[in-house]
């Protein structure tokens, strides 16, 4: 019998993680192609604020959404966006990686990386929330999306790892 409680224990909670109930809030549904781009605000990687708009001023915003820093995925994706990172800036990309970890973990992961662009430490999930980007266990799902005129105008709901920075260029070279 006890055996039985705690696979039904086990098996709600992972349930109730999956569809964001661990944290009293309902799945949100995705930001769609044409909706406006959120304006949240967190701390950078140095632990300064940082508002989104303040990023969308040029030509394309890519803000992208990572389970955690210094994880293989992860790593992965941030080094997809590094090593294109100069053909991404000069078609006016700016790009800012997300995900829940506190400022020190990002700093330490863009250090060890030598990753140039912003990552937000979003550990209160301000950024993660205004997205609607679900979370498990508390691990921001991968998910990336594109912002132009303060519009959504791409978005990856499975954000691939290592085609990153491809997939987004060639959403660019298209428009």
């Amino acid at each position: 019998m006890k055996q039985h409680s705690v696979f039904t224990l086990l098996t709600a909670v992972v349930v109730m993680s999956i569809f964001g109930s661990v944290t009293g809030k309902t799945p949100s549904e995705p930001l769609k192609v044409g909706d406006p781009a959120p304006d949240a605000a967190s701390a950078d990687q140095d632990g300064k604020p940082v508002k989104l708009s303040q990023l969308y001023g040029g030509a394309w915003t890519l803000v992208y959404f990572y389970p955690k820093a210094d994880t293989p995925g992860c790593t992965a994706e941030a080094c997809s966006l590094r090593d294109t990172f100069a053909d991404l800036t000069k078609k006016g990309v700016t790009v800012v990686g997300v995900s829940a970890d506190k400022p020190g973990a990002q700093k330490a992961f863009k250090d060890k990386y030598h990753i140039p662009f912003t990552l937000l430490a979003d550990s209160d999930k301000h950024v993660i929330n205004a997205f609607a980007v679900p979370t498990t266990l508390g691990f921001a799902s991968r998910q990336s999306f594109l912002i132009r005129d303060g519009k959504i105008v791409w978005r990856d709901l499975h954000a691939s790892t290592k085609e990153q920075a491809a997939d987004i260029l060639k959403v660019v070279a298209a428009n």
